[in-house]
């Protein structure tokens, strides 16, 4: 049995962003359950235009490295089944509404995430 991992995100640092994206879609292919708890000015990674993060490196530029860009690694956990949570707070710090996020993405409070999580470790980027 493989134990679920948590990720949370607490700031609008594409680099941070694109990492956790990275981890979930590794641990999604080894058939672990994945949340993904966004809060602060992260949750413009959950929006269809990301340009909103600091330090934005495009994905042709990503792409010609041998890098997968952003939006690929964003649907590919979303399509695996990872659980994305984006913050009521932080939804309202960054300006947004439920609406502005991407389809499969829900809103939660942070305790939400904390008791899904239970005893488990969070990974915070």
């Amino acid at each position: 049995m493989t134990h679920p991992m948590f990720l949370t995100l607490a700031d609008d640092s594409w680099q941070r962003a694109h990492y956790a994206l990275v981890v979930a879609a590794g641990g999604l292919s080894l058939g672990r359950n994945v949340t993904i708890f966004a809060g602060g000015r992260s949750v413009l990674a959950l929006t269809p235009d990301w340009k909103g993060l600091a330090g934005v490196i495009a994905d042709g530029e990503l792409e010609a490295r041998g890098i997968s860009g952003f939006g690929e690694l964003r649907e590919a956990v979303l399509d695996l089944g990872a659980t994305v949570m984006a913050c009521e707070a932080g939804l309202r710090m960054a300006g947004l509404s439920e609406k502005d996020l991407l389809d499969g993405v829900t809103v939660r409070g942070i305790v939400s995430f904390l008791e899904l999580a239970g005893d488990n470790p969070v990974l915070a980027l």
